[in-house]
């Protein structure tokens, strides 16, 4: 098995902030999912790459809601009381340790320009689209977050590589600093036993 070494690619702070031209939703909160029914925002929204329609409504992950939601691009409701982005961040931590991970790499990604999608189940991990190409083809990398000094064995990193490299797709991690700031990392193959020091020293492994 071919091992990997890490490359910097971004810091978060590397990069001018690119701002989405959404306009404001209307969304209804059901089962800690937010549900847009509006027609014309479903299309607005689908155009960009947010939520998965079913039943001719649109349903957004939790990670989009939190995102449009401190964007100040949406208006969330539970029975006619408005949820803010604190108490809906309460809401998904109950359930979600890595919420709070997700989203920090999702927005900082969507403030690149990127559309950005749930990824294949390999932890707080997302398909990117190469930007312009959403639609037309299927994403390019696959990003999965790591917490700044967060215990992650050697062998299961390696092996969450190898899968998404057989999948197709270039494996980047993401970083999440302690102050939020996410970092970049691209995945090179070299020599296991030459780099494994500097592996685990980039991620505290």
């Amino acid at each position: 098995m071919c091992p990997f070494f890490p490359m910097l690619i971004w810091k978060s702070f590397d990069f001018l902030i690119i701002m989405e031209e959404t306009p404001i939703v209307n969304g209804e909160m059901i089962s800690e999912q937010t549900c847009i029914s509006d027609k014309n925002m479903i299309h607005e929204l689908e155009l960009k790459g947010y939520g998965e329609v079913e039943n001719e409504k649109l349903f957004l992950k939790q990670f989009e809601t939190l995102f449009l939601l401190y964007s100040k691009k949406l208006i969330l409701k539970k029975a006619k009381k408005q949820i803010d982005f604190d108490t809906f961040m309460n809401i998904c931590q109950k359930t979600d340790s890595d919420i709070l991970t997700k989203f920090l790499i999702y927005r900082d990604l969507r403030n690149r320009g990127y559309v950005v999608k749930d990824g294949f189940g390999f932890g707080s991990d997302f398909r990117v689209y190469e930007r312009g190409h959403f639609g037309e083809k299927g994403a390019k990398f696959l990003i999965f977050g790591l917490n700044e000094g967060q215990q992650e064995k050697m062998g299961n990193l390696q092996k969450k590589i190898e899968d998404i490299t057989q999948m197709g797709k270039e494996p980047i991690i993401a970083v999440i600093e302690r102050r939020g700031e996410v970092i970049y990392y691209k995945i090179n193959r070299m020599n296991f036993n030459e780099n494994k020091s500097r592996l685990e020293e980039s991620f505290k492994i």
